[in-house]
Formats: structure tokens, sequence, C-alpha cells
């Protein structure tokens, strides 16, 4: 399996679901209902049974800051300094806990910079990386060198974004197999939350749709995360994120998703022929939803960054 979650396109973990539940017999076009997954999954009342390779396939489908930053770009907003993290308090990320839900902060924070060409920075937040990376025991997969002297080049910008990629990638693989997939979780949560912060705070200065629905569509995602992260919730730490994420989770509720199927159409491509599937996604978000999610997202980050 190619693994790759900094992938150019997003993926539910739950989309068979949502596919099965929305198929009819007789082909004809069919809106499906806001789509939710039952709570009683998430209980705590029954362990969490996740294998690895499941566990795998959950984070593969989360995060994706490359393509946040290209479509944050994509509106015209200009680069905001103000909105990354700081670097100056590694210090004061002296867990491991702390250092990998960070270590997914300042990740995210790379694509940000590398999409905005903002070479300078790179290395600061380079070096926050790759101090966290080492406190993990996993700082062997940043070529800090190479990365370094392709940051101070804007012409190698598509090598940087490549081998920071690629790390991220592999440190990610090493930690699965490993067994220390309880890591790989929280860096993946620091990314998502940093990447929707990211997306929220450039959403109130250009309320674009694209990014407005990129926002609302993430109500699936938050199952995936509280998934993979009550799966370790014998540890106090993990308990009181899980109550952050479904912090934000509980401001989903008024995002309405609905699915229309529609005909498959064979086409031809590069003399190949290929079915494509004309189904729509429709998402429905009020201001007043949008405004809560915004607040509830700002506050989890904001804890996050000053653990």
């Amino acid at each position: 399996m190619n693994r790759n979650r900094f992938k150019i396109v997003f993926v539910v973990f739950f989309a068979g679901v949502i596919t099965l539940a929305g198929c009819s017999g007789d082909g004809s076009k069919k809106k499906s209902g806001d789509i939710e997954i039952p709570d009683e999954i998430f209980g705590d009342d029954k362990p969490l049974m996740i294998s690895q390779e499941a566990m795998g396939d959950i984070i593969d489908n989360i995060s994706s800051p490359v393509e946040m930053a290209a479509l944050l770009k994509s509106t015209g907003v200009p680069f905001s300094q103000k909105l990354l993290a700081s670097t100056d308090r590694l210090d004061d990320l002296n867990t491991n806990f702390k250092q990998a839900l960070n270590l997914g902060v300042y990740g995210c924070d790379l694509g940000y910079l590398n999409m905005y060409e903002k070479t300078g920075s790179v290395i600061n937040n380079m070096t926050a990386i790759k101090s966290l990376a080492n406190e993990l025991r996993i700082g062997q997969f940043f070529d800090f060198n190479t990365i370094k002297r392709l940051a101070t080049n804007n012409e190698n910008l598509d090598s940087l974004m490549y081998i920071s990629v690629s790390s991220f990638n592999n440190m990610d693989e090493y930690l699965r197999q490993s067994n220390r997939s309880n890591i790989s979780s929280l860096i993946v949560t620091g990314m998502w939350i940093e990447g929707m912060y990211l997306a929220t705070q450039v959403v109130k200065e250009a309320p674009k749709k694209d990014v407005v629905e990129r926002i609302a569509d993430q109500k699936l995602v938050l199952n995936d995360l509280i998934l993979i992260l009550k799966n370790y919730k014998a540890d106090n730490n993990f308990n009181e994120l899980v109550k952050d994420v479904e912090s934000i989770k509980k401001e989903y509720e008024g995002v309405k998703i609905t699915y229309e199927m529609g005909e498959p159409e064979a086409k031809e491509v590069d003399g190949m022929l290929i079915i494509v599937q004309n189904d729509k996604q429709h998402i429905d978000v009020s201001d007043e939803t949008l405004a809560r999610i915004i607040e509830a997202i700002g506050t989890v980050r904001n804890k996050i960054i000053n653990l």
C-alpha cells in the first residue's frame, strides 16, 4: 500500500459506508440524508480494537497540509506570519505528548511556508521540527543540510516540498512499523488542527465557498481522529485531547452533508476507457455554525501551542 499522508486528494474513511447507503437498484439519482457516524462506536464502555494496518489507513486519509496550503493561497489572501506557531518555545515542550502534537503543528506550518515560498522562515521552522524529531528519536528522517540548502534557493521550491513531504512520510511509516502509532496519531492530530486553524483564519478574511466547504466537509474526518485517539484513552493526556477534539465535533452538528448519486459515465482518456462517477456532494453550513467552528478550532489550537 502506498501511504502518503500528504496526498492531494482527501479521502474519507467512511466513504464506503456512504456509497453503499446511497446506491439504488434502478440507477436513479438519490439524495442521501445527512451522514452521521453513531456515537456508540466511540463509547467509553468498550475497548477499541484497531489494528496497526487499520490505524495506518485512517491516518493516511486524514491530513494534507500541502493541499490545504495550496487552497488557501488560491484565495488571494496574502501570507501572514502571525498565523504560524512560534518556534521559540521548544524548551517548554518537555514530554513526548507535547513534542508529537507540536511536531504536527510545525509540519503543517512548513507546508504553508513552502507554498508561499517563504524560504527564510523555513529554516527556523525546520530547526524546530528537527529538534522535536530528535527528542522523539525520529530525527534520522530529516536531511536538514539538504533542506537548508534548498530553502535558500527559491528556484528549488518543488525539491524543497518533495524532500519535506518525504521526510514526514518516512517518519510516519517508521513509527507505525515500530508500534509507535500513538506518536504518529498525535503528529497527525496536530497537523490537522493547525491546517484547520489556518483555513478558518483565512476564511474570516475571504469567505470563499471552496474554503468554507473544505472546512465543513471535515465533519467526517473528525470521526476518524476521535477513533484513533480513543485507542489510547488509557493515557490521561489522550483523554484530555479527545475531549478537546470532541468540543470541535460538537460545533459541527449544524453542518449537513448530503450526497447525490449520479449515473456513471464512460470516457476515453489517453486511449483508455475509464468510468467516471458523477456523484455530487452538497454541504450546508450556516454563518452561525461556521463562526462556532472557527472559535472551537482556535481554542483547541491555541491550547496545543501553549502546552
